[in-house]
């Protein structure tokens, strides 16, 4: 007997949301990205048909709506409140001190403390209702329309729930996302966000829904408005009925019963931070059982049972002395602020980055002001504000250069882009960076070519062009001051190594601008070889993935022109050959896994080896993340062995590879 239609979609329904649980909630998905995105067109399709069978809660409904007019105030049954700040040992013991002076033996839950927004959502009969800000903890905003896009934020709850559930969380942007929507608005010539908070902020804060639909933005419940009707006595027990209900909740959470414990877990959270995939900026502590809570109570606006210990700041305020101007490989021009030298969170910086002119006009920056400077990780600090309530009258303005500061040649402007750009295409800046590009890691590999190489190289006009890389002798290396023998050789041994690579390698190299790592490699997966990517149309170049009309249009400049024809033409003379990215047609074994390569492998190169992946249906990633599915380890692992081992991802020798493979 056939299915009925209601049928059919209640069972495509049913198996969506349960495959939303296993990805978001549980970290474990048994499908691929494409046999979902397979069933949800399948369930888009019949919906469509019959209008009869509409369902709010279904997963399609997870979609940007039209844009609002205005956000509607809301106001929070149970206030929001805030917590109270610890920001080293000493006023950790005080605090917890007070906590044993009322309840003699109790326990505590750690969790990291994310740097994001926070929200409480409502859902009604176990259907997502509502959604809206903390505002001043009394009254926020409706954003449901917003918060309903983000894919970890279930629709519906797994029963059973009770009637009426306040639920208390955090939106925040993973740092990878965070990368990519600041790549794309620099395309665009679009102020960059300063941080995934911010980004975070102002996307829930967008009257059109889209927006946030666009931006994957992530939510992770921490807390209740009331605990009522639902049995939950504690904080551990509450993170396991968040999951059992399909809400997303932080897997580094731990149990600790004293302060060596805390002291221990603050150390460990933050050793990891900056390997996480997201923005942390303490942790937060909070007394285990609900009725140990109950006797603790409240103090004016916040908990007297909770505690954000906060981690060493990682902005701090110093005096901009100077701006200099630094040309980069495609000729824009990038002003770099010079700083009073300052410590943050360990690191001394006395640079930073100021993006672009439009930045430093947006911040109404001068010389003398005093700023504040934030730093992530191993990233280059930024400025992000002027604390103009410090201004003595004697700032001088920034003047941005109307030449060239490497060539004098006059800087440009396209309409439209943000970027200051050196007219002179051989402009010997540009050319030292793009030689830099060229050799580095992840285009043309060619190890050892760094800064000392290529300043020499290019003071004894041996290297002009890319191709001149590859007409290096022996005895054009010995006419340089200070090259031994044995580097020199060397040196020759990985240029010529490097002639092995793959095509989207090749492209990255190029250094074309708009284009990526990512953007190479679906190049080079839709044409196949260069030959067709050179004869490709702007209208061919859009009907890649992932690439627009802006990218498209960038591509087709940069193989338009001669020089650059002339030059892939040179490089392909001289030996270099480009390896395919394979498609699928070993097998499927590998679909929708992503795997990292590190390290030297026995048998295969890092090229065959990346390939060998591919023609399996897999993914290959250059960086270590936690949707890292194996990371492949060789000899000299470095630090991406460390990164897979605090995330936790499996590792696999060259053999096991294989093994999967047959």
């Amino acid at each position: 007997m056939a299915k009925s239609v209601l049928s059919e979609i209640q069972e495509l329904r049913s198996s969506l949301q349960e495959h939303n649980y296993r990805y978001h909630v549980l970290d474990n998905p048994t499908i691929s990205d494409a046999q979902y995105d397979k069933l949800f067109r399948k369930l888009q399709g019949l919906e469509a048909k019959h209008p009869e069978h509409f369902d709010p809660s279904s997963p399609t409904q997870k979609v940007g709506g039209p844009p609002l007019p205005s956000f509607k105030k809301f106001q929070h049954r149970v206030p929001m409140q805030s917590l109270q700040n610890v920001y080293n040992a000493e006023e950790m013991t005080a605090f917890f001190d007070r906590w044993q002076k009322v309840v003699s033996s109790f326990s505590v839950m750690g969790e990291p403390k994310f740097d994001g927004l926070a929200i409480e959502l409502i859902f009604e009969k176990g259907v997502f209702a509502t959604a809206a800000t903390r505002g001043d903890g009394e009254t926020g905003e409706d954003v449901t329309a917003n918060v309903k896009t983000i894919r970890s934020v279930p629709l519906k709850l797994r029963p059973p729930y009770p009637d009426l559930l306040e639920v208390r969380g955090e939106v925040i942007l993973l740092k990878e996302e965070f990368n990519r929507i600041n790549e794309e608005r620099a395309k665009l010539g679009e102020t960059l966000f300063a941080n995934p908070r911010n980004a975070a902020a102002g996307t829930i804060r967008q009257l059109d829904p889209k927006i946030a639909e666009s931006r994957r933005l992530e939510l992770f419940c921490h807390g209740l408005a009331s605990s009522d009707g639902t049995g939950i006595q504690s904080q551990r027990d509450l993170f396991e009925q968040f999951r059992a209900w399909g809400l997303k909740t932080n897997p580094l959470l731990r149990e600790l019963k004293s302060l060596e414990e805390i002291a221990s877990f603050y150390e460990e959270v933050e050793r990891k931070r900056d390997a996480l995939p997201f923005e942390i900026d303490g942790i937060v502590l909070k007394v285990n059982a609900f009725r140990d809570q109950r006797e603790l109570g409240f103090v004016a606006r916040s908990p007297r049972w909770a505690v954000a210990y906060k981690f060493k700041a990682l902005e701090e305020n110093t005096r901009l002395l100077n701006v200099t101007f630094q040309v980069g490989r495609t000729g824009t021009i990038t002003p770099v602020a010079e700083l009073e030298r300052v410590e943050i969170g360990g690191v001394e910086v006395k640079r930073a980055g100021l993006h672009n002119e439009d930045q430093i006009r947006l911040l109404d920056l001068r010389i003398g002001d005093v700023v504040v400077v934030k730093r992530a990780g191993d990233v280059i600090p930024d400025v992000v504000s002027v604390i103009v309530e410090k201004r003595t009258g004697k700032e001088k303005p920034i003047r941005f250069p109307k030449t060239c500061p490497a060539c004098d040649s006059p800087i440009t402007r396209m309409e439209g882009e943000a970027a200051n750009r050196c007219s002179n295409s051989v402009c010997p800046a540009r050319l030292a960076e793009s030689l830099r590009h060229f050799a580095s890691k992840r285009a043309m590999n060619i190890e050892g070519l760094g800064d000392r190489w290529v300043e020499a190289l290019m003071n004894k006009g041996l290297v002009r062009h890319f191709s001149d890389i590859y007409s290096l002798t022996l005895d054009d290396i010995r006419t340089l001051e200070r090259q031994g023998e044995r580097s020199s050789e060397k040196l020759l041994s990985a240029i010529e190594k490097s002639k092995h690579t793959t095509l989207d390698r090749f492209i990255y190299a190029l250094g074309i601008r708009l284009v990526g790592e990512r953007t190479a490699e679906l190049l080079a997966t839709h044409f196949g070889t260069i030959e067709r990517l050179l004869d490709s149309s702007e209208e061919e170049l859009t009907n890649v993935e992932e690439v627009g009309p802006t990218v498209a249009e960038s591509i087709r400049n940069f193989l338009s022109e001669k020089h650059n024809q002339r030059e892939i033409e040179l490089l392909l003379k001289k030996g270099v050959k480009l390896a395919k990215i394979e498609t699928h047609t070993a097998g499927t074994q590998f679909m929708g896994l992503t795997f990292v390569i590190t390290g030297t492998l026995p048998a295969l190169s890092r090229t065959e080896a990346e390939a060998l992946v591919r023609a399996h249906g897999g993914k290959v990633s250059s960086s270590v993340s936690k949707n890292t599915s194996y990371l492949v380890v060789g000899a000299d692992a470095g630090s991406k062995l460390d990164k897979a081992r605090e995330l936790g991802v499996k590792e696999l020798s060259e053999e096991e590879l294989m093994k999967l493979t047959r």
